[in-house]
């Protein structure tokens, strides 16, 4: 009895080694020559890979594997902010002083026939400078009335001239925009413009090369304070064309590529036997934005019958709903101080189609027999759609936007420049305090602004309440002022809010990310030193 029990037990302890061997030997990793991933991006080119001006995720994403933040998101939960060229800190007990604790023997890249060299607060102080100087920033606006100090090589200081919310502080140290940052030796001797094409950092990988409208190559960092990557290269192309794309993970050409947010492109991937397919959040915002200023739109009736004019389920349903997230304001309600719908709803602002009012309103604006509005729009393919919906809803009421087509990186250049009476802007934003800075405050109008942004609607009428809430210490209070601010742009007609657009790519299955991926702020499926190619 007892040795048939042994023999059970042998058999069985033999089986789950087996088992698990199969399973240890799936989860192997490729040699190490095969250790490259190939990711497509839904792009022509790049614009910049200087983190401090880069907001397309073609640019974003080789800036978030070159750079660091003091902090960052955690990978794949962007719920949870946690350290990162900061090993620790302190705030003082009146919120006006944070203290950053750095880790000791982080190296900078090497560059231009230059060694590495340990980060110390030197390199900090100098990019939080860079990233608050609006003529080397696109993000100078977040840092006003900031001061940075390096008190000794591994200790900074941050002060304010007033108490400080943390969640304020916070998502403008991670690694995201601003709070990238960038070592001083390289930017100064080789200049900004260098910058922008040849990124030196802290991160897991190190520019390579860049050939222009092709590709940018990365290289494992072997020094990373994280540990060594697995992966040995990484090589970015930029391919604007869905089916291009499609066709390289089919022929193994590519291991990942962006996806089109759209349901035919998700639904043809399912099934499809070695290729995963991951959506994700939070996504990106998606807002129609209406140029106050000049005609036609300083009529506030025209812009009420656009916003009657279209149906956002019409929208979604032929984006797939499952991609286009409802979206009623211009802060979402995911972040503090975005009003739900039904508090939309009940101030009446929650603008449901309907078309016959909004012809009335368009002949009351003074163009009963409608009105032809020219506009330059992105080619990119997640925007091509949604752009042709919304002209084929605006014609049914008389109002006809006459496309003219670009590629992306022109598009974005050309919005910037203030070119066009209405315009769809795709962006993703932290806070609501970023929002309003960034999209609502005088300060910010794009082009004519004190500090340019993005205020494409030259909206003027919140810059109080916005520095209000800034200030405001009650978190209730602070999201309340918010809510508040928000209601008003709508009621104003400032921006239409469109939908929140989620994020989708496909991979190889042998591409192991290192991490689950819930979330993140990198725009892309992020690819950091626990990324690795499995065998297969």
């Amino acid at each position: 009895m007892l040795r048939r029990a042994f023999r059970l037990l042998l058999f069985v302890a033999i089986l789950v080694m087996v088992v698990f061997g199969v399973v240890a030997q799936s989860q192997q990793l490729a040699p190490d020559k095969d250790q490259v991933v190939r990711i497509a991006f839904d792009a022509q080119d790049l614009q910049t890979l200087d983190p401090h001006f880069a907001n397309s995720t073609n640019d974003r994403a080789v800036c978030d594997m070159v750079f660091n933040g003091l902090l960052r998101y955690k990978p794949g939960d962007i719920k949870i902010i946690e350290p990162d060229l900061a090993e620790s800190w302190e705030v003082s007990s009146d919120m006006r002083v944070w203290t950053f604790h750095l880790r000791h023997g982080v190296m900078v890249h090497p560059w231009n026939g230059h060694a590495g060299y340990e980060l110390t607060s030197e390199d900090v102080v100098y990019s939080f400078l860079k990233a608050s100087n609006g003529e080397r920033s696109a993000y100078a606006s977040q840092y006003t009335g900031w001061k940075f100090e390096a008190v000794d090589p591994y200790t900074v200081k941050i002060s304010f001239s007033a108490p400080m919310p943390e969640g304020l502080v916070k998502v403008k140290l991670t690694d995201y925009a601003g709070g990238f940052i960038l070592p001083k030796k390289p930017v100064e001797e080789m200049g900004d413009m260098w910058a922008r094409t040849h990124p030196v950092g802290t991160g897991p990988f190190i520019f390579k090369s860049y050939t222009p409208m092709s590709d940018v190559v990365l290289a494992r960092n072997e020094n990373y304070f994280r540990g060594k990557p697995y992966l040995r290269e990484i090589v970015i192309r930029y391919i604007a064309n869905v089916n291009s794309r499609n066709a390289g993970l089919q022929s193994g050409d590519l291991d990942i590529i962006d996806g089109a947010p759209e349901k035919p492109w998700v639904d043809g991937w399912k099934g499809v036997t070695g290729v995963d397919v991951l959506a994700f959040g939070p996504g990106e915002r998606v807002g129609l934005y209406f140029n106050m200023s000049i005609p036609p739109f300083n009529d506030i009736r025209l812009r009420y019958a656009v916003a009657y004019a279209i149906d956002r389920d019409e929208l979604r349903r032929a984006i797939g709903e499952a991609i286009a997230a409802p979206l009623y304001t211009t802060v979402p309600e995911l972040l503090p101080g975005g009003p739900t719908r039904e508090e939309v709803q009940a101030m009446g602002l929650l603008f449901e189609v309907d078309r016959e009012r909004a012809k009335e309103l368009l002949a009351q604006a003074g163009y009963p027999d409608g009105i032809t509005i020219n506009v330059t729009e992105d080619e990119k393919g997640e925007n091509r759609l949604p752009a042709l919906n919304i002209q084929d809803q605006l014609r049914k009421v008389g109002i006809n936007l006459k496309y003219t087509w670009v590629d992306h990186a022109t598009g974005d250049t050309l919005k910037k420049q203030d070119i066009d009476p209405i315009l769809t802007y795709v962006a993703w934003r932290p806070t609501a305090d970023i929002v309003f800075d960034n999209f609502w405050h005088s300060d910010a109008i794009v082009a004519i602004g004190k500090k340019p942004n993005d205020n494409f609607s030259h909206y003027m009428a919140s810059d109080d309440l916005i520095v209000s809430a800034r200030q405001e210490l009650d978190a209730e209070k602070q999201a309340s002022l918010w809510e508040n601010i928000s209601l008003r742009i709508l009621a104003d007609m400032a921006e239409y809010p469109l939908y929140m657009k989620g994020f989708v790519c496909a991979k190889a299955s042998y591409v192991d990310m290192g991490y689950e991926l819930q979330s993140t702020v990198a725009l892309y499926s992020q690819i950091n030193e626990l990324t690795r190619i499995l065998a297969h």
